[in-house]
Parts: C-alpha cells; sequence; structure tokens
C-alpha cells in the first residue's frame, strides 16, 4: 500500500513542481476570471496561445531572479509574500511592456488591477499550499548516515543547510568501539546489529555512507546493507550526496583517488562553446562599458567627495594557467590600505571608504573589468582571480587551488552567487569547492544560472 509517510521529493523534483504549479495556478485562476467576469484583457484561446506562454517565460525568469525557486525561501511564509510580491510586480511591469508578446492595453484601466490581483493570489494561495502541506514534516526525506562519529556534527549540517527538507534521523558509528556514543541533537545513535529493523521501521530514503575507515563496514554492517539494498533502498556514497545537493565539489574528502571527481565538463574544450560564450561576453562587456560611461560622472564626484583620491587602481592577479594579469577597478579603499602586507578584506573592512562600500554593495567598482574581459584576460562567468600572495599561501595548505586556473577567471562565478566574501583560508575552501563544481560542470546551462543569481545578487545589495 503507498504511504505518504515514504514519499519525498529530491532538490530538483520540488523546483520542477514549484516552477510548474506557479504557471498552472496563474493560468487557471486567469481562465476562470475570464469566464465569471467581465475581464477580456488575457483571454486564453487557440488563437492567442502565445500571450500564455510568454507569461510563463515570464513568471519562471522572474521568479528565478527573485528567488522564488530558492527552498529555503519557498519553506518560509514571510519570505514567500516579499518574493512572490516583487515577482509578481514585475511580471505584470513586464507584460504590460511587451503588447507585441502580450495583448493590447485594455481601456479600462481597471484590467490591469485585476490582472495584477489574480496573478499574485493564485502565486500567493499556491505557494502557501506548498508551505503548509509540501514542506511539512511529512514530506521530509529521512536519512541515515554510516560514518565515524567525529564527522557526525560536520557531515549533518553541510546536508541539511542546503536542503530543508533532508533530515539525518540516525547515525550508525563506524569506530571500532560502539560504547559511550553520543547522540547528536535530534540524530539518534543507530546500533549496527539494529541498522536493517531501523530503516524499516522508519521509513527511510536513503543510507549515506561517510565512513574513510573500511575497518569499519564489519562483515555483519555489510550484509545488513546488501539486505537493504536488495529490498530496495537507496545506498549512497556521502561525496555523491554532497555534491549533488551542496553543488560543490568536496575536495576535503579526497585523497589519492582525486581523479573521481574531475571528469571536467567537455565544454571546457568545446570550440563551439568557447566561441558562443567569448561573443556573450564581448557583448555584454560593451554593455557594460556604455553603462559604466553613463554612470561615470556620477562616480566621479562620489569618488572626489567620498574617496579623496585617483579613482582607478591596478593590482595584479592570477588568471588562466597561472599567467598574472592586471586587473582594473574602481577604487574603494583609503589610500595606503596595505602598508602592512596584504590581507583578506573583511566585513565592514575600516580600509573601506563610504562612497567604496557603496560602489562595492552595488558591484559598480567592477565595472572597469569589462575592459579586462575585452582584452581576453577575463571571462564573464568563472571563479573569481586571486591575488599572486593569496594563491601561493592557499595552494600550500589546500591540494588543487590551482586547478581553478584551468580556465579564465570571471567577473561572476559560481561560488560568487552562493557563498559571501571570502574573509579567511576556511572561505577559500567552500569557494573552491563551488569553484571546482563549476569546472566540472560548466555548460551554457550552468552559466545562465549564474546569470541569474548575479542580478539577484545586485538587486538584493548582497555585495561586500
Amino acid at each position: 500500500m503507498f504511504s505518504v509517510d515514504k514519499m519525498h521529493f529530491e532538490i530538483s523534483e520540488r523546483k520542477m513542481i514549484l516552477r510548474l504549479f506557479d504557471v498552472l495556478f496563474v493560468l487557471t485562476a486567469l481562465y476562470v476570471t475570464g469566464n465569471l467576469f467581465a475581464f477580456d484583457y488575457f483571454a486564453i484561446s487557440a488563437t492567442n496561445y502565445y500571450w500564455t506562454i510568454v507569461l510563463a517565460i515570464y513568471i519562471n525568469v522572474f521568479g528565478t531572479i527573485f528567488e522564488m525557486y530558492n527552498l529555503q525561501v519557498a519553506s518560509n511564509q514571510f519570505q514567500v509574500l516579499k518574493s512572490t510580491l516583487i515577482t509578481v510586480s514585475t511580471t505584470v511591469l513586464v507584460y504590460l511592456l511587451t503588447p507585441f508578446f502580450s495583448p493590447q492595453l485594455p481601456s479600462n484601466r481597471l484590467q490591469i488591477l485585476l490582472f495584477f490581483l489574480v496573478i499574485f493570489l493564485a502565486l500567493f494561495t499556491w505557494r502557501m499550499l506548498y508551505v503548509t502541506f509540501l514542506a511539512s514534516h511529512r514530506f521530509f526525506q529521512k536519512a541515515i548516515l554510516i560514518c565515524d562519529q567525529e564527522q557526525v556534527q560536520e557531515l549533518i549540517l553541510g546536508l541539511e543547510n542546503i536542503d530543508p527538507h533532508y533530515k539525518i534521523i540516525g547515525f550508525v558509528n563506524t569506530d571500532a568501539s560502539e560504547e559511550d556514543i553520543e547522540e547528536y541533537h535530534y540524530v539518534q545513535h543507530i546500533r549496527r546489529d539494529d541498522l536493517f529493523s531501523f530503516v524499516k521501521e522508519n521509513g527511510i530514503s536513503e543510507i549515506v555512507i561517510a565512513s574513510q575507515k573500511t575497518e569499519g563496514i564489519t562483515p555483519d554492517l555489510y550484509q545488513q546493507l546488501l539486505h537493504l539494498l536488495e529490498s530496495g533502498n537507496i545506498i549512497r556514497e556521502y561525496t555523491q550526496v554532497y555534491e549533488s545537493m551542496t553543488q560543490r565539489i568536496p575536495v576535503q574528502y579526497m585523497s589519492r583517488d582525486f581523479y573521481r571527481f574531475f571528469p571536467f565538463s567537455r565544454s571546457n574544450q568545446n570550440k563551439l562553446y568557447l566561441l558562443t560564450a567569448r561573443l556573450f561576453e564581448i557583448a555584454v562587456s560593451l554593455v557594460g562599458v556604455v553603462i559604466g560611461l553613463f554612470l561615470f560622472p556620477l562616480i566621479l564626484v562620489g569618488n572626489a567627495i567620498g574617496n579623496r583620491g585617483r579613482l582607478f587602481y591596478t593590482q595584479q592577479r592570477v588568471g588562466k594557467d597561472g599567467i598574472v594579469f592586471e586587473i582594473l577597478k574602481f577604487r574603494t579603499m583609503v589610500k595606503n590600505a596595505e602598508t602592512n602586507g596584504a590581507v583578506f578584506t573583511a566585513t565592514n573592512d575600516s580600509r573601506v571608504t563610504v562612497f567604496g562600500r557603496f560602489l562595492r554593495k552595488t558591484r559598480i567598482d567592477e565595472f572597469p573589468q569589462f575592459i579586462n574581459i575585452l582584452k581576453g584576460d577575463m571571462a564573464v562567468i568563472g571563479p573569481r582571480p586571486e591575488r599572486p600572495f593569496f594563491v601561493k599561501e592557499i595552494a600550500e595548505i589546500m591540494p588543487f587551488y590551482e586547478t581553478r586556473h584551468i580556465i579564465k577567471p570571471g567577473l561572476t562565478g559560481w561560488a560568487q552567487v552562493n557563498y559571501s566574501y571570502g574573509e579567511t583560508i576556511n572561505d577559500s575552501l567552500i569557494k573552491l569547492q563551488y569553484d571546482l563544481y563549476y569546472i566540472k560542470h560548466r555548460s551554457i546551462y550552468l552559466d545562465l544560472n549564474i546569470a541569474f543569481k548575479t542580478i539577484t545578487t545586485v538587486l538584493f545589495y548582497r555585495g561586500q
């Protein structure tokens, strides 16, 4: 018999459900409104089907930009209200301003207000249903960890922080002794002999093996895992789960078998992809230079008042194949900011001027780098270029760090849109994981994903 208690959705499935039902609820609400009321602005029929396609595309595109498909946002009622309101407002405005693809503006302006209200209420109603039911405990994906005790806290936080619907409810200790095992908060310690029965009694979705000590997988534990596999249970290795859920490469769990993690994307050598990317970079850079020239008088005045020094500055950065180049930026720090040597920029860094903080938050300080992109030193999307001093320092501590240099550094990247500004070596490790994930999975789809998330970062003022 099918049981809801055992039903769960993967991250990709949840996002697909959100996208699909966003469109279905909106179109259904508009269709019903058109039949029940004197609402003729948006009439769904065989002759104007493209109106619905354009509206569906707008909802998905602006929903992506305003984080409607971020599972953390989608599971929080307040954030749902905020993102829904912004998404609907932008979608309706753009839809009204593109009459070539949408209906002509109605003579009765109340229809525009009704159009907005119907879309907002339809989306918000569906999202509240999602929060109440699909994001509830009954649809959590329950998992068990098989690992060493000292790994428990790190592994649990690493998985659950990325997916609010993924819950580790127990762990099997693979250390030699099972005595005096401490439970971690709500995560129960499961004795090896009880693994099979615990999985069957608690509706476990998958078993995740994270132990790096093969001797911890005893013959009895191995037999239980084999029986679970034969019974249809999913058993996965931790690094696979980590990469698929966090979208980072777990370099901290690599050793001599690093080659398993680096079947890098063929896009890195695909001439058609590289040519398309280069043409895109040139187009974006030209637009960026034009916008920069338009903003230049304001930046010049702001710099004279808030920075009181030269506007531009250059700095050495490491590019593709480890070649050092000069990066161009608007100055955001006080004069002689590094008289005591190079250090990471920190949150609320006292060296950053008031105007410089505005430039960083809005990412306007990066505009001169469009010139670096036109010169070919950088790409629009890729790992952020680091200074030679820090590259040498981090590479001595962190294996694989210089792997970032097999592609051009970028103005924005997977690490920048997923993680805050790096202030420490540990931050650099996390950003490295994102950078390696991008290099491994590089594609047009991932590039578009980064582009949308970059817009979100700028609009929500998340710069450093």
